[in-house]
């Protein structure tokens, strides 16, 4: 245990959490916006799945990191068309719709995967900022200061990108007109509509959005990880609706959360490799961040209150 608590490991353990966490945070933002405006989307895992090998694939035909960025958010959007229009229109039961994507992107993108790839085959993995082209010789400095360094430089683009979308979610819901409604048709449909908001297209462009993010999130996660396999998520996007409810809907609460469970793989990770967790209870030791999502849920269930209207459909009477 003693090797874990060194100045050197503490940092790369840290580092690592702040990578790992990307992908629940970008879930978790656009969970947020969607359950504010009073829509429970559990498909968000099989979004992640579909957006993780449509850039993953996208890579391995192109070796563009953008495009396969751009097509994991397309998927998502795409993801959420369908979902939007099944519960929004259609008022379909939030909860069974949305297993009912998850269980499409689990056995769809596993089909493409074995139709299209077969085997995984690596790809090269997210560049940080030292090595991105033109820009990259600015920050080889950076990168090298001890501790900050490899905390504050040593990340992709995705990453800071994930960290500045939390202010940037936080001032959408609370200091705009469309976040506004957002809150609005979460907390009283009814009275937003009689007031000229439209709830079925706010909560139609809050899912667009939410979804979005989930397949940005499922490109991150296997562009970042260089591969793709059947499940690669492993629940992170279920873990992610349950981030919003122990961030209290709030996108700062929602990113500590994500930097705990971030923190919690990486650190069961460097004890693994360290021999601190003997290889017989890795798997038990896998089952860390469920364990935690269970407790939090506990805890948290009566001292939180969720959008009044969250899981109701609205019917225009």
């Amino acid at each position: 245990m003693s090797q874990f608590f060194t100045a050197t490991v503490l940092v790369a353990t840290l580092a690592t959490a702040i990578k790992f966490a990307v992908p629940y945070l970008l879930a978790a933002l656009g969970e947020t916006i969607g359950q504010r405006s009073g829509v429970l989307n559990l498909g968000v895992d099989g979004t992640m799945l579909l957006g993780g090998f449509g850039g993953y694939y996208t890579v391995i035909q192109t070796g563009s990191h953008l495009l396969g960025v751009l097509v994991g958010l397309g998927i998502g959007l795409f993801m959420g068309l369908v979902y939007a229009y099944v519960t929004v229109f259609l008022h379909a039961e939030q909860g069974i719709s949305g297993i009912g994507i998850f269980l499409f992107g689990l056995g769809f993108s596993d089909l493409l995967f074995q139709e299209l790839v077969g085997t995984p085959k690596p790809i090269r993995p997210l560049p940080t900022l030292d090595k991105l082209p033109g820009i990259g010789p600015l920050f080889e400095g950076l990168v090298d200061v001890q501790f900050i360094g490899p905390l504050l430089f040593d990340h992709n683009l995705l990453t800071y990108l994930a960290l500045l979308l939390v202010p940037a979610v936080t001032w959408l819901l609370m200091h705009t007109t469309f976040g506004m409604n957002v809150r609005a048709v979460g907390e009283n449909p009814q009275a937003a509509d009689s007031l000229g908001v439209s709830v079925a297209r706010t909560r139609f462009i809050a899912i667009l959005i939410g979804s979005s993010l989930a397949g940005l999130a499922g490109a991150t996660l296997s562009l970042q990880l260089a591969i793709f396999q059947h499940n690669l998520t492993n629940g992170i996007g279920f873990i992610a609706v349950a981030l919003v409810y122990f961030g209290a809907w709030r996108p700062l609460w929602v990113l500590a959360g994500a930097l705990l469970y971030g923190l919690v793989t990486a650190t069961r990770i460097r004890w693994q490799s360290l021999d601190i967790i003997p290889q017989g209870a890795s798997d038990i030791a896998a089952m860390a961040p469920a364990i935690i999502t269970i407790l939090a849920l506990v805890l948290l269930a009566s001292r939180v209150r969720g959008p009044a209207a969250l899981t109701r459909p609205f019917t225009r009477h």
